[in-house]
């Protein structure tokens, strides 16, 4: 039927083609000046931000000096195929340089009772490290701090600048996790109560406007 109706067209002098488009005009584009963004207070930035709750690390390193560490509440796995994590570290950071000379980081994911660990590692300019038990992590050799529920021990992928952060991207090498305690209370002695059951037994250490919490079902 249409081959019909082209037909009938042609035979009558109709067009059975378009003919040109003028093209639309380009629109005017400029840059948005500072004046018309909206400015946002950093005061409500952080407040509106805290609501959001989440748990909270300890990043490490070994290093020619001894090893480093910072606390770290930005964190976030990040894929699957290949395995990926992600931190984030603010540029001014003193630590954060001998995390990069060392290229391989271990997360050491916090435990509800650890909230004064977490603390030691978020002052800046004392020995992180004085009197905290830590071993070898299995493949970088960055500190595994003892009683943490979970660690993942990773080396460097990629690092990527976002405003006065960095975003560092790590490669999972190895990881893995303390479950909680499920054995029945006998009152007899069955092995050692190690820190690390301890520490899954107490749960999350999480982080919500400003406050240590714990997590309840």
């Amino acid at each position: 039927m249409a081959a019909t109706a082209v037909r009938y067209l042609r035979s009558v002098g109709a067009a059975t083609t378009a003919g040109p488009v003028e093209p639309l005009p380009r629109p005017d584009l400029r840059a948005v000046g500072p004046d018309e963004r909206a400015p946002i207070d950093p005061a409500v930035f952080r407040k509106v931000l805290g609501t959001f709750a989440s748990g909270v690390t300890i990043v490490t390193a070994p290093g020619p000096e001894g090893p480093a560490g910072f606390a770290c509440q930005s964190f976030a796995s990040l894929s699957l195929d290949p395995p990926l994590v992600a931190f984030m570290v603010a540029r001014t950071s003193t630590t954060w340089p001998r995390i990069a000379r060392a290229g391989v980081f271990c997360v050491n994911i916090l435990s509800a009772d650890q909230g004064a660990l977490c603390r030691g590692f978020a002052v800046s300019g004392a020995d992180k490290f004085a009197g905290v038990d830590w071993t070898p992590a299995p493949v970088t050799g960055s500190p595994r701090l003892a009683g943490i529920p979970a660690w993942i021990d990773c080396t460097i992928h990629a690092v990527h600048t976002g405003g006065d952060h960095l975003i560092v991207v790590g490669r999972v090498n190895e990881l893995g996790c303390t479950e909680p305690d499920t054995r029945p209370d006998t009152g007899l002695d069955t092995g050692p109560d190690t820190d690390e059951i301890a520490g899954a037994d107490a749960g999350p250490l999480l982080f919500y406007r400003g406050r240590f919490g714990r997590f309840t079902p």
